[in-house]
């Protein structure tokens, strides 16, 4: 039951996390987190601005599933514990492949389990960089998933034929018997008398995951389940004023220096026409208004209300036709990772994608990147950047 449920869940979770590596957009310049990534990026494609929430439920799934079935995995780890210290570790051939695919197998999920946690709850103690190493680990841990499935598939359909799942969960511990001698050893030869039913161990891993996922689906809605979100890694409730929902990097966690925001700070416009804005300037265009959502890697999202000039206008601004162009993104944030992102000929023409001036009827906060920011629809967090002090049209890239 464990490995059935596991043989559902993972690929959903490798599926969404492939998925968030391609809303990068890692061909486009200043984007790619894993320059040396090879052939293993063959199924990257150009990331769409529609839906807006795309990417917000699927970086949602892939976080909240993920955490979901850590229950399961412990428990499955725990019931072929004594198959992981086997001796001798191999006696044919093929017991040595599957033995190999063993150690990628456990050491895989086990590595992206913890850094995928370590990473939502932005606690860096690797002395890695999490994203090449999520994603090289994730193909690895994949393709002993394969060769697993492929030895265990057979007898795990076998194993769940031989007895009627109602049956079990109508047998308490009095009628629990042992599994009978198995040729993989994984049933002890003299097993004691049972201190558990089968039905209380699916019960026991099923309510901690269902608990687990009480405590972290919040984190993905708007509305009363976010003060549910316990296990998230910023706030659960918002306040009164307009600016007041999470903030993934603050300004001075930023080192943004509040002066280079002030009265002299201009916006830059690259292009076959440069041009400078001042905000008052930028606020006596046309403005637009869109409820856009902010969805982050580490699962978190929210839709505000943002109000701004679009991208497409300032691109003709500097002389530029949407459509035919990417731009290049620069932050205040020099030097950081999130300090620049290069955002596509879609991105750049959808009318819904803003440099966004206001939240929610106010003036952004110096935290949510006043004086203006990009808010780009399906764009992962990161891309939506804080803090713009220079937009570079150019034509784009092949």
């Amino acid at each position: 039951m464990f490995g059935l449920i596991l043989l559902v869940g993972i690929p959903i979770v490798a599926i969404t996390g492939l998925v968030s590596y391609a809303a990068y957009n890692p061909r486009l310049p200043g984007n790619d987190t894993t320059p040396e990534r090879g052939w293993l990026g063959f199924y990257l494609f150009d990331w769409p601005t529609n839906p807006a929430w795309l990417y917000r439920v699927t970086q949602g799934v892939h976080v909240i599933l993920g955490l979901t079935l850590v229950a399961v995995l412990l428990a499955k780890l725990w019931s072929v514990i004594p198959k992981l210290f086997a001796w001798p570790p191999a006696r044919s051939l093929a017991e040595a492949v599957e033995r190999a695919s063993l150690l990628l197998l456990v050491g895989g999920v086990v590595f992206e389990f913890v850094t995928g946690i370590l990473n939502i709850q932005l606690f860096y103690v690797f002395p890695f960089s999490f994203y090449p190493a999520h994603l090289y680990g994730a193909w690895i841990f994949l393709a002993a998933f394969a060769v697993h499935v492929a030895f265990k598939l057979p007898k795990m359909v076998r194993s769940l034929r031989s007895r009627r799942l109602l049956d079990e969960l109508r047998t308490g511990l009095d009628g629990t018997r042992p599994e009978p001698p198995d040729p993989d050893g994984l049933v002890p030869p003299a097993p004691e008398a049972p201190t558990m039913s089968r039905r209380g161990l699916l019960a026991f891993v099923g309510g901690a995951s269902l608990i687990t996922l009480g405590l972290s689906v919040g984190q993905t809605l708007d509305g009363p389940l976010r003060r549910t979100a316990l296990l998230a890694p910023h706030g659960r409730a918002y306040g009164p004023d307009p600016n007041d929902f999470q903030v993934n990097k603050a300004a001075a966690a930023m080192s943004i220096d509040p002066a280079d925001t002030g009265p002299d700070w201009r916006l830059e416009l690259a292009g076959p026409r440069p041009t400078y804005l001042s905000r008052a300037q930028l606020l006596a265009m046309r403005l637009h208004t869109y409820a856009l959502p902010i969805a982050c890697v580490e699962g978190w999202s929210t839709e505000q209300t943002w109000t701004g000039v679009r991208l497409a206008d300032l691109a003709r601004l500097a002389g530029a036709a949407p459509g035919t162009v990417e731009v290049f993104v620069e932050s205040l944030e020099r030097g950081g990772a999130f300090g620049q992102a290069s955002l596509s000929t879609g991105q750049v023409a959808d009318p819904r994608s803003l440099l966004a001036l206001r939240v929610n009827g106010a003036d952004l906060s110096l935290d949510h990147g006043y004086p203006a920011r990009i808010m780009v629809p399906n764009a992962p967090g990161v891309h939506n950047t804080k803090w713009v002090r220079k937009l570079s049209f150019h034509p784009a890239t092949a």
